[in-house]
Protein backbone atom coordinates (compact mmCIF):
# COMPACT_ATOMS: atom_id res chain seq x y z
CA UNK A 1 0.00 0.00 0.00
CA UNK A 2 1.76 3.26 -0.90
CA UNK A 3 0.45 6.46 1.18
CA UNK A 4 3.27 8.42 0.50
CA UNK A 5 1.30 10.80 -1.26
CA UNK A 6 -1.63 11.18 1.16
CA UNK A 7 -1.83 14.84 1.82
CA UNK A 8 -3.09 16.28 5.24
CA UNK A 9 -6.81 17.43 4.90
CA UNK A 10 -7.69 20.61 5.58
CA UNK A 11 -8.39 22.12 9.26
CA UNK A 12 -12.11 22.69 7.96
CA UNK A 13 -12.71 19.79 6.57
CA UNK A 14 -11.27 17.66 9.25
CA UNK A 15 -13.42 19.98 11.94
CA UNK A 16 -16.67 19.16 9.73
CA UNK A 17 -16.27 15.55 8.97
CA UNK A 18 -16.13 14.35 12.85
CA UNK A 19 -18.16 17.42 14.59
CA UNK A 20 -21.33 15.29 15.31
CA UNK A 21 -19.26 13.46 17.30
CA UNK A 22 -17.09 15.83 18.96
CA UNK A 23 -20.63 17.72 20.12
CA UNK A 24 -20.96 14.27 21.82
CA UNK A 25 -17.73 14.56 23.98
CA UNK A 26 -17.41 18.29 25.11
CA UNK A 27 -16.30 17.15 28.69
CA UNK A 28 -13.03 15.58 27.35
CA UNK A 29 -9.96 16.00 28.37
CA UNK A 30 -10.73 16.33 31.79
CA UNK A 31 -7.05 16.13 32.50
CA UNK A 32 -3.37 16.04 31.27
CA UNK A 33 -2.54 13.25 28.70
CA UNK A 34 0.08 11.30 28.51
CA UNK A 35 1.75 9.90 25.37
CA UNK A 36 3.72 7.00 25.70
CA UNK A 37 6.49 5.99 23.14
CA UNK A 38 8.02 2.12 23.68
CA UNK A 39 11.71 3.15 22.60
CA UNK A 40 14.29 5.29 23.69
CA UNK A 41 13.86 9.13 23.75
CA UNK A 42 15.67 10.71 21.00
CA UNK A 43 14.71 8.77 17.70
CA UNK A 44 12.31 9.63 15.22
CA UNK A 45 8.88 8.43 16.60
CA UNK A 46 9.63 10.37 20.23
CA UNK A 47 10.26 14.07 18.28
CA UNK A 48 6.99 13.47 16.20
CA UNK A 49 5.19 12.44 19.73
CA UNK A 50 6.97 15.87 21.41
CA UNK A 51 5.54 17.83 18.26
CA UNK A 52 2.28 16.71 18.24
CA UNK A 53 2.05 16.60 21.74
CA UNK A 54 2.80 20.06 22.02
CA UNK A 55 0.13 21.25 19.12
CA UNK A 56 -2.49 18.77 20.93
CA UNK A 57 -2.07 20.57 24.04
CA UNK A 58 -2.95 23.85 22.27
CA UNK A 59 -6.13 22.56 21.30
CA UNK A 60 -6.93 20.54 23.70
CA UNK A 61 -6.57 23.04 26.69
CA UNK A 62 -4.65 20.55 28.74
CA UNK A 63 -0.88 19.71 28.71
CA UNK A 64 0.27 16.51 27.16
CA UNK A 65 3.34 14.78 28.28
CA UNK A 66 5.38 12.22 26.60
CA UNK A 67 6.62 9.52 28.33
CA UNK A 68 9.51 7.04 27.26
CA UNK A 69 8.67 3.18 28.38
CA UNK A 70 11.39 1.04 26.37
CA UNK A 71 11.49 -2.73 26.73
CA UNK A 72 10.73 -5.94 25.15
CA UNK A 73 10.68 -4.57 21.44
CA UNK A 74 7.98 -2.42 21.98
CA UNK A 75 5.71 -4.66 23.86
CA UNK A 76 6.10 -3.32 27.39
CA UNK A 77 4.79 0.46 26.54
CA UNK A 78 1.83 -0.92 24.67
CA UNK A 79 0.87 -3.32 27.29
CA UNK A 80 1.25 -0.62 29.55
CA UNK A 81 -1.38 1.88 27.00
CA UNK A 82 -3.70 -1.04 26.67
CA UNK A 83 -4.10 -1.44 29.94
CA UNK A 84 -4.72 1.74 31.32
CA UNK A 85 -8.06 3.38 31.58
CA UNK A 86 -9.77 3.56 28.61
CA UNK A 87 -11.08 7.49 29.06
CA UNK A 88 -8.58 9.07 26.40
CA UNK A 89 -6.14 10.26 28.72
CA UNK A 90 -3.52 7.84 27.85
CA UNK A 91 -2.03 6.68 24.36
CA UNK A 92 0.38 5.58 22.71
CA UNK A 93 2.92 6.42 19.67
CA UNK A 94 4.36 3.06 18.66
CA UNK A 95 5.68 1.78 15.32
CA UNK A 96 3.72 0.15 13.05
CA UNK A 97 5.90 -2.67 13.53
CA UNK A 98 5.31 -3.07 17.07
CA UNK A 99 1.54 -4.11 16.41
CA UNK A 100 2.00 -6.00 12.98
CA UNK A 101 4.89 -8.01 13.58
CA UNK A 102 5.75 -8.64 17.31
CA UNK A 103 2.61 -10.67 17.42
CA UNK A 104 4.29 -13.27 14.54
CA UNK A 105 7.87 -13.34 16.34
CA UNK A 106 7.13 -12.99 19.91
CA UNK A 107 6.64 -16.45 21.56
CA UNK A 108 4.38 -14.85 24.49
CA UNK A 109 2.38 -11.75 23.64
CA UNK A 110 1.20 -9.42 26.57
CA UNK A 111 -2.17 -8.22 24.76
CA UNK A 112 -3.54 -8.48 21.52
CA UNK A 113 -2.04 -6.14 19.21
CA UNK A 114 -5.33 -5.92 17.13
CA UNK A 115 -8.24 -6.01 19.82
CA UNK A 116 -6.97 -4.14 22.99
CA UNK A 117 -5.43 -0.82 21.07
CA UNK A 118 -7.93 1.37 19.27
CA UNK A 119 -6.32 3.51 16.54
CA UNK A 120 -5.96 7.43 16.23
CA UNK A 121 -4.65 8.28 13.67
CA UNK A 122 -1.45 7.20 11.12
CA UNK A 123 0.73 10.18 12.05
CA UNK A 124 3.70 9.47 9.40
CA UNK A 125 5.99 7.29 7.43
CA UNK A 126 9.57 7.10 6.79
CA UNK A 127 12.08 4.69 4.79
CA UNK A 128 15.35 2.80 4.65
CA UNK A 129 18.52 2.53 2.50
CA UNK A 130 20.41 -0.30 1.32
CA UNK A 131 23.87 1.09 1.91
CA UNK A 132 26.88 -0.80 1.59
CA UNK A 133 31.08 -0.11 2.81
CA UNK A 134 33.15 1.29 -0.42
CA UNK A 135 34.96 -2.27 -0.29
CA UNK A 136 32.21 -4.36 -1.16
CA UNK A 137 32.65 -4.90 -5.32
CA UNK A 138 29.41 -3.36 -6.20
CA UNK A 139 27.95 0.10 -7.76
CA UNK A 140 24.83 -0.13 -7.91
CA UNK A 141 21.55 -2.52 -6.68
CA UNK A 142 21.41 -5.27 -9.29
CA UNK A 143 25.30 -5.65 -8.79
CA UNK A 144 24.87 -6.28 -5.35
CA UNK A 145 22.14 -8.96 -5.24
CA UNK A 146 23.83 -10.93 -7.86
CA UNK A 147 27.00 -10.54 -5.96
CA UNK A 148 24.84 -11.36 -2.81
CA UNK A 149 23.67 -14.67 -4.28
CA UNK A 150 27.41 -15.99 -4.62
CA UNK A 151 28.62 -14.75 -1.53
CA UNK A 152 27.87 -15.20 2.18
CA UNK A 153 26.89 -11.95 4.07
CA UNK A 154 26.24 -10.62 6.95
CA UNK A 155 24.25 -7.27 7.08
CA UNK A 156 23.78 -4.92 10.64
CA UNK A 157 20.47 -4.09 12.11
CA UNK A 158 19.38 -2.12 15.30
CA UNK A 159 18.32 -4.63 17.03
CA UNK A 160 15.59 -7.15 16.29
CA UNK A 161 12.57 -6.51 15.14
CA UNK A 162 13.87 -3.10 14.02
CA UNK A 163 13.41 -1.50 10.97
CA UNK A 164 16.20 -2.10 9.24
CA UNK A 165 16.04 -5.96 10.43
CA UNK A 166 12.34 -6.43 8.86
CA UNK A 167 13.63 -4.34 5.76
CA UNK A 168 16.67 -6.59 5.23
CA UNK A 169 14.30 -9.86 5.45
CA UNK A 170 11.85 -8.51 2.94
CA UNK A 171 14.19 -7.50 0.69
CA UNK A 172 16.22 -11.10 1.15
CA UNK A 173 12.75 -12.68 0.23
CA UNK A 174 11.46 -10.79 -2.53
CA UNK A 175 14.81 -11.12 -4.52
CA UNK A 176 15.29 -14.43 -3.62
CA UNK A 177 18.68 -13.89 -2.12
CA UNK A 178 19.92 -16.37 -0.05
CA UNK A 179 19.91 -16.25 4.18
CA UNK A 180 22.18 -13.87 5.65
CA UNK A 181 23.82 -13.69 8.84
CA UNK A 182 22.26 -10.51 10.77
CA UNK A 183 24.10 -8.94 13.03
CA UNK A 184 22.65 -7.03 15.96
CA UNK A 185 23.29 -3.94 17.37
CA UNK A 186 21.93 -1.25 20.45
CA UNK A 187 20.50 1.03 18.08
CA UNK A 188 21.52 3.22 14.77
CA UNK A 189 25.09 5.01 15.81
CA UNK A 190 27.21 2.29 16.82
CA UNK A 191 25.94 0.65 13.80
CA UNK A 192 26.96 3.25 11.56
CA UNK A 193 29.73 3.76 13.07
CA UNK A 194 31.06 0.25 12.48
CA UNK A 195 29.30 0.35 8.86
CA UNK A 196 31.85 3.24 8.01
CA UNK A 197 34.83 1.64 9.47
CA UNK A 198 33.97 -1.70 7.25
CA UNK A 199 33.86 -3.89 10.55
CA UNK A 200 30.24 -4.76 8.83
CA UNK A 201 29.80 -3.61 5.43
CA UNK A 202 25.70 -3.93 4.43
CA UNK A 203 22.45 -2.61 5.82
CA UNK A 204 19.46 -1.17 5.54
CA UNK A 205 19.16 2.19 7.85
CA UNK A 206 17.20 5.01 8.08
CA UNK A 207 17.38 7.57 5.50
CA UNK A 208 18.20 10.46 7.03
CA UNK A 209 20.91 8.81 9.21
CA UNK A 210 23.42 7.95 6.44
CA UNK A 211 22.66 10.75 3.26
CA UNK A 212 25.19 12.90 4.34
CA UNK A 213 27.78 9.35 4.44
CA UNK A 214 26.48 8.78 0.94
CA UNK A 215 26.93 11.69 -0.54
CA UNK A 216 30.49 12.11 0.64
CA UNK A 217 31.39 8.54 -0.71
CA UNK A 218 31.64 6.89 2.69
CA UNK A 219 29.46 4.80 1.82
CA UNK A 220 27.20 3.09 -1.36
CA UNK A 221 23.85 4.05 -1.33
CA UNK A 222 22.06 1.48 -3.80
CA UNK A 223 18.22 1.96 -2.50
CA UNK A 224 15.69 3.02 -0.57
CA UNK A 225 12.62 1.22 0.65
CA UNK A 226 9.78 3.43 -0.04
CA UNK A 227 7.75 3.32 -3.52
CA UNK A 228 8.83 6.81 -4.55
CA UNK A 229 12.66 8.29 -4.11
CA UNK A 230 13.23 10.10 -0.60
CA UNK A 231 13.48 13.89 -0.41
CA UNK A 232 16.62 13.53 1.28
CA UNK A 233 18.18 11.54 -1.64
CA UNK A 234 16.36 11.93 -5.18
CA UNK A 235 19.37 10.20 -7.09
CA UNK A 236 19.50 7.24 -5.42
CA UNK A 237 16.77 4.71 -6.85
CA UNK A 238 14.19 2.68 -5.41
CA UNK A 239 14.04 -1.15 -4.75
CA UNK A 240 11.03 -1.19 -6.68
CA UNK A 241 12.40 1.04 -9.87
CA UNK A 242 15.17 -1.26 -9.89
CA UNK A 243 13.48 -4.59 -11.23
CA UNK A 244 10.78 -5.32 -8.14
CA UNK A 245 7.94 -3.58 -8.63
CA UNK A 246 6.02 -4.49 -5.43
CA UNK A 247 8.51 -3.64 -2.99
CA UNK A 248 7.37 -0.81 -0.69
CA UNK A 249 8.75 -0.99 2.83
CA UNK A 250 7.66 1.53 5.25
CA UNK A 251 8.03 2.49 8.81
CA UNK A 252 4.90 3.78 10.44
CA UNK A 253 4.50 5.85 13.08
CA UNK A 254 0.98 4.98 14.92
CA UNK A 255 -0.85 6.80 17.81
CA UNK A 256 -3.51 4.56 19.52
CA UNK A 257 -5.68 4.65 22.75
CA UNK A 258 -7.20 1.70 24.65
CA UNK A 259 -9.43 -0.57 22.58
CA UNK A 260 -12.90 0.67 25.04
CA UNK A 261 -12.07 4.14 24.48
CA UNK A 262 -15.61 5.53 23.61
CA UNK A 263 -16.46 6.52 20.06
CA UNK A 264 -16.88 10.56 20.88
CA UNK A 265 -13.14 10.85 23.17
CA UNK A 266 -11.93 8.94 19.67
CA UNK A 267 -12.88 11.66 17.77
CA UNK A 268 -11.75 14.50 19.41
CA UNK A 269 -8.58 12.87 19.81
CA UNK A 270 -8.29 11.81 16.32
CA UNK A 271 -9.36 15.30 15.41
CA UNK A 272 -6.86 16.99 17.41
CA UNK A 273 -4.03 14.58 16.34
CA UNK A 274 -4.83 15.12 13.06
CA UNK A 275 -5.36 18.88 13.09
CA UNK A 276 -1.48 18.63 15.56
CA UNK A 277 0.16 16.78 12.23
CA UNK A 278 -1.34 19.51 9.53
CA UNK A 279 0.84 22.42 10.69
CA UNK A 280 3.32 23.41 7.65
CA UNK A 281 6.20 23.94 10.07
CA UNK A 282 5.81 20.61 11.69
CA UNK A 283 5.50 19.02 8.07
CA UNK A 284 8.80 20.93 6.93
CA UNK A 285 10.44 19.98 10.00
CA UNK A 286 10.06 16.16 9.88
CA UNK A 287 10.16 16.00 5.73
CA UNK A 288 13.66 17.03 6.39
CA UNK A 289 14.53 14.15 8.21
CA UNK A 290 12.53 11.93 6.13
CA UNK A 291 9.58 11.58 8.15
CA UNK A 292 6.75 11.79 5.76
CA UNK A 293 3.50 13.36 7.44
CA UNK A 294 0.14 11.05 7.02
CA UNK A 295 -2.21 12.04 9.33
CA UNK A 296 -4.25 9.40 8.41
CA UNK A 297 -7.55 8.70 10.28
CA UNK A 298 -8.79 6.13 12.41
CA UNK A 299 -10.26 3.98 10.13
CA UNK A 300 -8.06 3.94 7.52
CA UNK A 301 -5.31 3.49 10.14
CA UNK A 302 -7.30 0.26 11.40
CA UNK A 303 -7.24 -0.93 7.61
CA UNK A 304 -3.39 -0.08 7.24
CA UNK A 305 -2.56 -2.36 9.73
CA UNK A 306 -4.75 -4.88 9.21
CA UNK A 307 -3.14 -5.13 5.59
CA UNK A 308 0.59 -4.94 7.34
CA UNK A 309 -0.40 -7.41 9.84
CA UNK A 310 -1.40 -9.90 7.34
CA UNK A 311 1.64 -9.23 4.97
CA UNK A 312 4.27 -9.49 8.44
CA UNK A 313 2.52 -13.14 9.35
CA UNK A 314 3.97 -14.65 5.93
CA UNK A 315 7.40 -12.82 5.62
CA UNK A 316 7.66 -14.14 9.44
CA UNK A 317 6.86 -17.33 8.76
CA UNK A 318 8.90 -17.65 5.49
CA UNK A 319 11.81 -15.83 6.89
CA UNK A 320 11.95 -18.20 10.05
CA UNK A 321 11.85 -14.42 12.05
CA UNK A 322 11.99 -15.06 16.22
CA UNK A 323 12.62 -12.75 19.00
CA UNK A 324 15.71 -13.35 20.74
Amino acid sequence: MNLRDVLPVAAGALALAISSQVAQSQSFPTQPLRIVVPLAPGGPIDLLARAVAENMSASLKQPVVVENKPGAGGNLGAESVAKSAPDGHTLLAALGTTLTVNPHVYPKMPIDMLKDLRPVANMASTSQMLVVHPSVPANSLSEFIALAKNEKMSYAHAGHGSPGHLAMEYFRLKTGLPEMTPVPYRGNAPLVTDLLGGQIKVGFVATAGVIQHVRAGRLKGFAVSSKERSLLAPDIPTVAESGYPDFNFLTYFILLAPSDVPDATLAVLERDARLALANDDLRKKFANQDVIILAQGAAETAALIKSEYDLWANVAKAAKMKAE
